[in-house]
């Protein structure tokens, strides 16, 4: 396991974690992976199924917390790899200036980003992806769809905690908001 994937000295016990979420907001990253054309527009968004926090099954993006000592594109990478595989091969950004960033809440309606877990400030990055991607770890499938099918009331009630919002602006950072 290379240093960049280590997590046994930062990780925190499941009752620790619960009080630090009750008193600190924690810091995440959120990535939306994509597949490019030739000219670098993106014409794939890959969302995964997942199973959520509140107990349901919805469309998602790769997230994770980013972890004590650990850098941004660290935890980008990490994260990729651990919902997309090891041979995703992610282009990750050279500045890691994210394209947005939320604020999700305990509380729904205190911004539209909800997390009933905790209060996190998440980073977001449109990640580009160049090698054959899988759903790995809670990830039950991964589906592949162009921009104008991200955007569908379908598509997009099928996501929650304000992952559809983070995917709208997603789009609109590319250019590719139909």
């Amino acid at each position: 396991m290379s240093d960049i994937t280590e997590t046994a000295s930062t990780w925190l016990t499941p009752d620790d974690l619960a009080e630090v979420r009750d008193r600190v907001p924690m810091v995440y990253v959120d990535a939306v992976p994509v597949r490019v054309d030739s000219v670098g527009e993106v014409s794939e968004i890959g969302l995964l199924l997942q199973a959520m926090p509140d107990g349901t099954v919805s469309r998602a993006l790769v997230t994770g917390r980013v972890l004590f000592g650990e850098r941004i594109r660290h935890a980008l990478l990490r994260h990729v790899e651990k919902d997309l595989g090891p041979m995703a091969l992610p282009r990750l950004p050279p500045d890691p200036t994210p394209f947005a960033v939320a604020e999700f809440f305990p509380d729904p309606e205190v911004s539209g980003f909800h997390d009933p877990r905790q209060h996190a400030v998440s980073l977001a990055y449109v990640v580009p992806i160049d090698g054959e991607a899988e759903p790995s770890q809670s990830s039950l499938d991964l589906a592949w769809v162009t921009p104008r099918e991200a955007m569908s009331i379908e598509l997009r009630s099928e996501m929650t905690g304000g992952h559809d919002r983070l995917l709208r602006l997603a789009l609109a950072h590319v250019g590719q908001l139909p």
